[in-house]
């Protein structure tokens, strides 16, 4: 048994991070201190002064562990990796914050490359955003091919020069073609170097250098170059002009504010650079409780700059925050040179926060109207399929099956779960079909409802109450097929002894969802259009599920044949070399000393290396 008591006299006087478990060992709460020993027996101490929220934690409370750090920054810097991982229900946590896109660019190569990605890397190249959405990005490269002539494809140079003839895009005169050898490095880079310059909002510094080169091609009378030059300063200026200038001051600044309604927040944050507004991004955190100011102010800077790409100079916030002195060393560690943390009272800078905070007001309010609308819809819907199915209850429950396959490889299904007419993604399950080695719907479908509600029962007296995956049953069990599906599938649930309704999702012939088989039948869902949008994005779900499951068995399978193919390498130095690089691809790519620093391959391992993927 866990003695709290005892265990708080063990706590060290020393900085680190305090890990909170409940009774079934979840982690519930992640936090840092200066002094481990003087932090946590707060909480066991009176709970007159504490907020509602923090009660509710220490009554969870059932052990906590610690882990000592050297200082208080490297136990700031510890709690933000472990919040990212864990995601415990008492942190304040931003969510989806990785989906947010960046745009790379690849200074850290000899002749760089820029492109879409959400994975950031201390690997010496620029990365811009985060952009709103994917949409965002690829219009912006798409702007970027037709002003710069860069090079888009994976050829790593110089290594790949002359090798191959040059793509279409070198023709077309969209890109400079340094594939072929002959595109110096530095006025490639420098090109690179006006591309980081648009891309961090200081257009004029661009336009400066295209100015210059216009007028040297006017100089040497290269009238029709010039002209290109001249078409793409207009452009320049052209974007330079929308963006608005919103700071006399002209700095790099992030500029940050909140609106709360209830238990819900909402967190702004205008990205300023040379002094105009370059882009924005809000993050909505839902049922914070009752929580001040100051914690979640402080909490939102320590996640969002945790895995930001750029850190400017200054950083506007509306409200004060904890720990500023170790916040703002450790951003000034990230930065490379000063970061200052400011709360402003009065002038311009008051002004620019306001308006941020009144932009978070509005994009919560949004956010909390389009919920409302969500739930509304949502029960009409439910009304509406237990209607047209003549179900007795609503299906409050609606699980979704596919199968994906690849001939008779990589057989799949997918479980996904539709709770109160919303996806409930974390009750998603998939499957691996075992007992078949031949592509048959019927009969994958079959062996996934048995598995499912097998392992349902054995859940019943088994499992213990923290790890039962599958003990929740359906209201309503839908299946991506017609009849045919239907009745297998009615087969394993008699057999299971289990009465649940079953429909088929069936889609017409341009693959698109049209109906219901209900009892030998099939309900038109074209009569109502409410209805048919909900079950084809069930039905779609399901299938996205199963397929990017099917993908990722089939790219795990094709990267492990490649190396198995290698004479000398065996499991233990294919292991080794995934570790080192990362994947398979940055294997293919690796110079020949590169794959000499990796551990355990000597130079004729890794000249066989080398030969397979450059002969």
């Amino acid at each position: 048994m866990f003695n709290i008591q005892e265990e708080l006299k063990k706590l060290p006087e020393k900085p680190g991070v305090y890990i909170m478990r409940d009774e079934n060992n979840e982690i519930i709460y992640i936090g840092k201190a200066v002094s481990l020993k003087n932090r946590v027996r707060q909480y066991f101490q009176s709970q007159t002064n504490m907020s509602p929220k923090t009660r509710a934690l220490v009554s969870r409370i059932h052990c906590f562990e610690f882990i000592v750090t050297n200082t208080e920054l490297e136990a700031l810097i510890l709690e933000c990796n472990l919040i990212k991982k864990h995601k415990p229900k008492f942190n304040i946590l931003l969510k989806d914050d990785k989906s947010y896109p960046y745009i790379k660019v690849t200074m850290n190569e000899e002749y760089p490359r820029v492109f879409m990605t959400r994975r950031l890397e201390k690997d010496g190249a620029k990365y811009f955003g985060p952009y709103s959405n994917v949409l965002a990005v690829r219009e912006t490269l798409d702007l970027l091919k037709k002003l710069f002539p860069i090079k888009v494809c994976n050829k790593v140079l110089p290594r790949d020069a002359g090798k191959e003839r040059p793509c279409l895009n070198y023709h077309i005169y969209q890109c400079l073609g340094p594939c072929q050898g002959d595109v110096n490095r530095e006025e490639y880079r420098n090109l690179m170097k006006d591309i980081c310059s648009f891309l961090g909002g200081k257009q004029e510094e661009a336009i400066k250098r295209l100015e210059a080169k216009m007028k040297e091609a006017s100089e040497n009378m290269e009238f029709e170059r010039a002209a290109g030059i001249r078409d793409k300063i207009i452009s320049l200026k052209h974007i330079a002009e929308k963006q608005k200038v919103i700071s006399s001051a002209m700095e790099d600044q992030d500029v940050i504010a909140f609106s709360k309604s209830g238990d819900d927040s909402c967190v702004q944050v205008f990205f300023i650079r040379a002094g105009k507004l370059i882009g924005r991004e809000h993050f909505i955190m839902e049922a914070l409780g009752e929580i001040d100011d100051h914690e979640l102010m402080t909490s939102f800077v320590k996640q969002f700059y945790s895995k930001a790409a750029y850190v400017p100079g200054e950083i506007l916030l509306q409200s004060d925050i904890d720990e500023l002195n170790i916040i703002e060393s450790w951003l000034n560690s990230k930065r490379g040179t000063k970061v200052y943390l400011k709360v402003p009272r009065k002038g311009e800078k008051l002004k620019l926060i306001e308006m941020v905070a009144e932009n978070a007001n509005i994009a919560l309010r949004n956010f909390k109207e389009k919920l409302e609308n969500d739930k509304t819809l949502a029960k009409e819907a439910l009304r509406d399929i237990a209607e047209a199915l003549d179900l007795d209850r609503l299906p409050l429950r609606i699980e979704a099956y596919d199968i994906s396959n690849t001939g008779s490889s990589e057989i799949v299904g997918s479980m996904v779960v539709f709770e109160n007419g919303n996806a409930a993604k974390k009750e998603y399950r998939k499957f691996r079909i075992k007992g078949l080695e031949t592509q048959n719907d019927y009969g994958s479908m079959q062996e996934v409802i048995y598995r499912r509600f097998k392992r349902a029962e054995e859940e019943k007296s088994q499992t213990p109450e923290k790890e039962k995956k599958f003990s929740k049953l359906p209201d309503l069990i839908l299946l991506d097929g017609g009849l045919g599906h239907v009745n297998s599938v009615k087969e394993v649930l008699q057999e299971l002894a289990i009465s649940i309704p079953i429909a088929g999702m069936v889609k017409n012939d341009r693959h698109r969802t049209r109906g219901l088989i209900w009892k030998d039948g099939e309900i038109d869902l074209l009569k109502n259009p409410k209805l048919l949008k909900f079950v084809t994005s069930i039905q779609d779900e399901a299938h996205r599920f199963a397929v990017e499951y099917n993908r990722k068995l089939r790219n795990k399978r094709y990267e492990g044949s490649v190396l198995d193919e290698i004479e000398g390498i065996g499991s233990k130095r294919k292991k080794t070399l995934i570790k080192h690089f990362g994947s398979v691809k940055k294997i293919k790519s690796a110079e020949l000393e590169e794959l000499l620093a990796v551990e355990g391959i000597n130079r004729a391992v890794a000249e066989k290396i080398y030969e397979y993927f450059h002969d």
